[in-house]
């Protein structure tokens, strides 16, 4: 009987040694999703920021009118765009941007003005951290899609009913002439 209890007792501290690390798994799975829930609060708040910023300097008066007005139609459509078509509208308002910041000589006249200069800087660190934003985001998403594919957390459901989140995707390259 002794070796039946010797069995018995192992059995239950590797149970209880399993379940302490499935616990752990799913803390461990739980954090992830609170990281990712805040990289994407992030991101959105990087993507106004960068809408507002578009909106500003195109409001200010010292682009030309054609520019301006694509350039606050794109800002404002990306800050009122559904969320299933946010990506095509913040990938839209980046290429608005490239195009027309293009030229190399109109961006130093612009940068020529102390309200211009302030204003391209701005634009040109709100770009930059919405790379960043989004870069943070989609690798969160990534570790969040590594654990949930183990077989263990599938198995004995350690996700919950949290949804699986997708990358998001968006043009999000500055125009060159912003590495200046």
């Amino acid at each position: 009987m002794t070796q039946y209890t010797e069995l018995v007792v192992l059995v239950a501290v590797l149970v209880l040694l399993y379940g302490v690390y499935l616990s752990w798994t799913a803390t461990r799975l739980d954090r992830l999703h609170v990281r990712l829930d805040a990289a994407r609060v992030a991101l959105d708040a990087q993507l106004v920021r960068r809408s507002a910023a578009t909106l500003e300097l195109a409001r200010s008066g010292l682009l030309d009118v054609a520019t301006a007005v694509i350039l606050a139609t794109a800002a404002r459509s990306s800050q009122i765009a559904a969320e299933d078509e946010r990506e095509y509208v913040e990938s839209a308002l980046t290429r608005d941007l490239r195009a027309a910041f293009d030229d190399p000589e109109e961006l130093d006249q612009l940068r020529g003005t102390p309200e211009g200069a302030d204003l391209v800087q701005e634009l040109a660190a709100a770009m930059r951290r919405v790379q960043l934003a989004r870069r943070f985001h989609n690798e969160s998403v990534r570790a969040v899609r590594q654990i949930r594919g183990y077989r263990r957390v599938r198995y004995f459901r350690l996700a919950g009913r949290a949804p699986d989140k997708a990358t998001f995707e968006i043009d999000d390259e500055p125009p060159a002439v912003f590495a200046r």
